[in-house]
C-alpha cells in the first residue's frame, strides 16, 4: 500500500516538508493508546540469529537507520517499533544552525535516489542529549558528530570534541562525520594528518571515561586506494571501533534521471540506489585491506534483501538504511530482518 497508494501522493510535495509531515504524524500516532504495541506487532521481526555482538555492544538486529533521517533524537522509540535494531542521530553539532538555503532536498525517482545539501542543520548537541534522556526504548543509539560550519578546520577537534562531551551519557556509540559534501571544507578533514589528530585525540579523551563508547569513522565514498589505505591505517592506530561506509557521493554517473534535470538541482550528496554498487565496493576494499581487523557498517543503495546481502558478502557487519526507508517504507527493517534469518 505505501509504494503504490501512499508514495505517488507524498511525492508530489516538496521533499523536505513531506519530511517534517510524516515525522510529525508518526510522533502524533505513536502516542495514542495501543499504537506502539501494533507497530511493534507489524514491523518488528525478532529471531536469535539476528541478534550482534559488534565493538562490544548487542544489537537486536543489525539494519539500523542511518544518520541524517532524524537529526535531533525526535523519532529513537518510533524507531525502534518499526524494527530497526538502533539508530543513528545527527549529524549534531556543539551550536545549533540552520544549514543550506532551501531547497536542499531532491528526489532522483528513475533511480530511487536522493541529492541532498542540508548542511548539518540541527539543533545542537545539547538539545539531542537532552531529547534520548528521555527516551523509552531499550533500543541502541549512535551519535553522529561533526563541527559547526563557522567553525575554521584548524579549530574543527575542538567542536568534536565539545560534541562528545555533551552527548556521552545519552548515545551508545559515537560517529565521527567528516565526508559531508554539503560543509565547505569539512572532507579536507579525511588527509591524513588532520585525520590522524582528530581520531586520536576523541579516543585520548574517550579512553579516559569511566566507560568508553565505541568511535567509528564515517567516509566518503569518493576516496580513492591510497585514501583508502590511508584509513585502514589511522583506525588501526588511533584505536577507533570502525568505519561507516559510506557518506553520500559528489559522483553523478550513471544516472537515469536526465542530466539537464540533475544539473538543475546542482551541487549535493547523491544516495540510493546510485550509490549502491561503490560503496559495496568500498566495503569490499576495507574489509579485504585490513583483514577485518575492525568491523565495517554498510551503507549505501540498500533497499531490497538482495541490496543487504550483497553488503553482508562484501564484509559489513552491520547495515544501514535511510533512501531506501524513503522509497520502500516502513516495513523494510523486518523484511531485511527476514532475508537475514532466511540465510542464515
Amino acid at each position: 500500500m505505501y509504494k503504490y497508494l501512499l508514495l505517488p501522493i507524498l511525492f508530489l510535495f516538496d521533499a523536505e516538508r513531506v519530511h517534517h509531515f510524516v515525522c510529525d504524524v508518526l510522533r502524533f500516532v505513536y502516542r495514542l493508546p495501543l499504537v506502539p504495541a501494533l507497530l511493534r506487532k507489524l514491523y518488528t521481526f525478532e529471531h536469535p540469529s539476528l541478534v550482534q555482538e559488534v565493538a562490544g555492544l548487542r544489537f537486536k538486529n543489525p539494519i539500523g537507520l542511518a544518520a541524517g533521517f532524524d537529526k535531533n533524537a525526535e523519532l529513537v522509540d518510533e524507531m525502534a517499533a518499526l524494527g530497526f535494531g538502533y539508530v543513528e542521530i545527527g549529524t549534531v553539532t556543539p551550536r545549533p544552525q540552520s544549514g543550506n538555503d532551501r531547497p536542499r532536498l531532491f528526489r532522483l525517482k528513475a533511480d530511487q535516489g536522493l541529492i541532498n545539501r542540508m548542511g548539518f542543520n540541527n539543533k545542537g548537541a545539547g538539545v539531542a542529549a537532552a531529547k534520548l534522556r528521555y527516551r523509552q526504548s531499550d533500543i541502541l543509539v549512535g551519535g553522529n558528530i561533526g563541527k559547526n560550519k563557522d567553525t575554521p578546520n584548524e579549530r574543527a577537534l575542538d567542536d568534536y570534541l565539545e560534541c562528545f562531551r555533551a552527548l556521552y551519557d545519552a548515545v551508545d556509540y559515537f560517529v565521527v562525520n567528516v565526508s559531508s559534501p554539503n560543509t565547505p571544507g569539512l572532507r579536507e578533514l579525511q588527509e591524513k594528518e588532520p585525520l590522524t589528530q582528530l581520531l586520536r585525540e576523541l579516543q585520548a579523551l574517550n579512553t579516559s571515561q569511566p566507560k568508553p563508547k565505541p568511535i567509528f569513522l564515517k567516509i566518503a565514498p569518493d576516496l580513492n586506494l591510497s585514501q583508502l589505505d590511508d584509513i585502514v591505517a589511522i583506525v588501526k592506530g588511533s584505536g577507533i571501533a570502525g568505519v561507516i561506509a559510506t557518506n553520500t557521493t559528489i559522483g553523478r554517473k550513471g544516472l537515469h534521471t536526465p542530466a539537464a534535470e540533475v544539473e538543475k538541482i546542482g551541487a549535493g550528496g547523491l544516495s540510493g540506489q546510485p550509490l549502491r554498487y561503490h560503496s559495496t565496493e568500498v566495503i569490499r576494499y576495507l574489509c579485504a585491506k585490513s583483514e577485518n581487523a575492525f568491523p565495517v557498517i554498510g551503507v549505501g543503495g540498500i533497499a531490497s534483501p538482495s541490496d543487504l546481502l550483497e553488503k553482508r558478502k562484501a564484509g559489513a557487519a552491520l547495515f544501514q538504511v535511510y533512501t531506501g526507508f524513503i522509497y520502500e517504507g516502513p516495513g523494510l527493517a523486518r523484511r531485511l530482518c527476514k532475508a537475514l534469518v532466511s540465510q542464515a
